[in-house]
């Protein structure tokens, strides 16, 4: 009987909401008070039904936990026939313990996630030469396998023969495929964007990169463990203390209405109240504008962060690349331009479509003779001229000839952080492109504002090059800036500055991510970021708007010290009911609930100030 009650409690808190409304109904619409009566006794009866259950298990273990408070709670209402306080103290408190509940199962699925993302199959090198498909589980160390175009790749190893671009964004977070050919490193789970080739497998199952991220993220999800609520311990070593106390003074008065007053006082239905509005309130703010908060325990732990870690693809910055800057030489601009989109077209380059994006619509010319010069670009003929595309290096051994201006262009876009796409017509450099992920718009803003509410520390780690996550961290005045950023060593750096005492918030939004997401005290997910990365955070920034960031730390900050607020209330209220008992004569039962009645309305609508919480910019 006990299991089944149990499983029913949402259920039970469902009946009792409704009997709750029927409740007022009758006594406020019809002037019913039997109807009222009924319908709060029934609802108190059902709902206090499930939490008494927890109280006596929690008994049996010699643990005085919130359950035996709201049990007492109830009792005590009874006692005096305050139907009205004992329906609504258990429907908060179910309800509550749904909520919590409903939020923590969000983040059990990301294993299961991470494992199906994993690569299932690779076709293997058999002892005749020809290449089958098998399980992955079937691939040792040293097997040589075939990877084609749009596949996953099954290990981690080394290139042996071919050529292609792969998308290492769920092991680096970089936006950009890289070139891969013989002796490239490439990683399990990547993908090959285009292009064949072979490889031999160096690590396999659980030793690969993709195998250690599921690792690091069940290591991070089992060592986080529940905080026990303030409430809790507070009403350890409070609940005994009333109970003692009603008791001595039964002992000695004999008075049991007394003994009653005092046990009834003493159990603060604002306590209980309390908390749970100001959760739901912030909670609800949040989900208002764009933020998805995961419960409590966030909010008290986000609004202690003192450091802030970002990736720095898709989240500081766009995602994709895209023309940052360009320069022009000579005439003919639209013209050039047609030539170079034409061209472009024809390649399957990463660059080739932020050049077409970029350019947009132009007059397209028949290519002819085209010929991909390898770590170069592409030359080709366009309605009678030659053609390049590409690098420097390709400019040199097409012999164009690059100016001082062209040349300190060069050298500013490279500076700026970006990859370089050259075009010369018939020998002539007609158009330097620069290409790079680029900021999102407001950032740099939102992170000053991220300082003014406290956070000390503004770090940025990405599996890209140095170089470019420096010049990111300086447009954007960040503190540190590491590059070359592998998931295992942005995990160890969150372990890092946990050790050292600091409260690390981790902000990211790939699979790469969600170790470091688990690890830190507060995981940030970007909304559009993948499955596995939400459900394993705490904090989801719907839309992936980063200007939703500082609001969320400003109202976990406002959240937190309103549930302080409201604490402070309850048990000032409490005190001062139980020190009138002793020191006035006009203090009774009656004038003790009204009292009890007023505290609850006070923190409710303290609590409900947090719906109308904006930031102030």
């Amino acid at each position: 009987m006990q299991r089944f009650i149990l499983g029913k409690k949402n259920l039970i808190a469902l009946i009792g909401g409704v009997l709750i409304v029927i409740g007022f109904t009758g006594e406020w619409g019809f002037k019913n008070e039997e109807i009222a009566m009924w319908a709060f006794a029934l609802a108190s009866i059902a709902g206090v039904a499930p939490i008494a259950i927890q109280a006596y298990q929690a008994l049996k273990v010699k643990v005085v936990s919130i359950d035996v408070l709201v049990t007492i709670a109830v009792g005590g209402a009874f006692l005096i026939s305050n139907l009205e306080e004992s329906a609504i103290v258990t429907f908060l408190f179910l309800f509550g313990a749904f909520l919590e509940q409903r939020t923590l199962n969000k983040t059990r699925s990301a294993i299961k996630e991470l494992i199906e993302m994993a690569p299932e199959s690779a076709l293997k090198q058999m002892e005749n030469g020809e290449f089958e498909e098998v399980e992955v589980d079937e691939v040792d160390v040293g097997d040589i396998l075939l990877v084609k175009t749009g596949a996953k790749i099954p290990v981690d190893g080394t290139v042996l023969t071919g050529e292609g671009h792969v998308d290492e964004a769920s092991i680096t977070g970089e936006s950009l495929p890289v070139s891969k050919r013989k002796d490239s490193g490439v990683y399990a789970g990547t993908i090959l964007e285009n292009g064949t080739i072979q490889i031999i497998a160096d690590r396999v199952g659980e030793d690969t990169t993709f195998g250690k991220i599921i690792e690091l993220v069940e290591e991070a999800q089992d060592s986080k463990s529940e905080a026990e609520r303030f409430i809790n311990k507070f009403s350890k070593y409070y609940t005994p203390a009333v109970l003692v106390l009603a008791f001595i003074v039964w002992l000695f008065s004999r008075n049991i209405e007394l003994a009653i007053t005092i046990l009834v006082l003493g159990c603060p239905g604002a306590l209980v109240i309390g908390v749970p509005v100001s959760n739901v309130a912030g909670i609800g703010n949040g989900a208002r504008h764009g933020v998805l908060l995961k419960g409590s325990e966030v909010i008290q732990d986000f609004s202690k962060v003192d450091t802030i870690v970002f990736d720095k693809t898709g989240t500081l910055t766009v995602g994709s690349p895209k023309v940052a800057e360009k320069e022009m030489y000579g005439n003919n601009a639209d013209e050039v331009l047609g030539y170079l989109s034409s061209v472009e077209k024809e390649s399957d380059h990463p660059l080739a479509k932020a050049v077409i994006d970029y350019i947009g619509d132009a007059k397209t010319y028949t290519v002819e003779k085209t010929d991909v010069v390898k770590g170069g670009g592409i030359v080709a003929y366009v309605d009678g001229h030659r053609v390049a595309v590409g690098n420097v290096a390709l400019m040199d051994q097409e012999n164009v000839r690059l100016n001082e201006k062209a040349r300190a262009d060069i050298v500013r876009f490279e500076e700026n952080g970006n990859s370089l796409v050259l075009t010369a017509v018939d020998g002539e450099l007609k158009v330097l492109m620069g290409i790079r992920d680029q900021i999102r718009p407001g950032v740099k803003e939102d992170l000053k504002r991220l300082k003014k509410l406290g956070v000390k520390n503004l770090v940025v780690l990405s599996g890209d090059n140095q170089g470019t996550v420096d010049l990111v961290a300086r447009a954007l005045g960040l503190t540190e800036a590491h590059g070359h950023m592998l998931p295992e060593n942005k995990a160890a750096y969150i372990e890092d500055l946990i050790a050292k005492g600091q409260i690390v918030a981790f902000v990211g939004d790939g699979v790469n991510d969600s170790p470091s997401i688990a690890l830190a005290q507060i995981g940030i997910a970007m909304g559009s970021g993948t499955d596995v990365a939400i459900e394993t955070s705490d904090v989801v920034l719907m839309n992936s708007d980063f200007s939703r960031l500082p609001h969320a730390l400003g109202l976990t900050k406002a959240t937190a010290n309103n549930m302080r607020q409201n604490i402070i209330i309850a048990v000032g209220v409490v005190w001062f009911l139980l020190a009138s008992v002793f020191f006035s004569k006009w203090m009774n039962m009656s004038i003790g609930m009204f009292v009890h009645e007023g505290s609850i309305l006070v923190v409710i609508l303290n609590g409900m100030r947090l719906l109308r919480y904006k930031l102030r910019r």
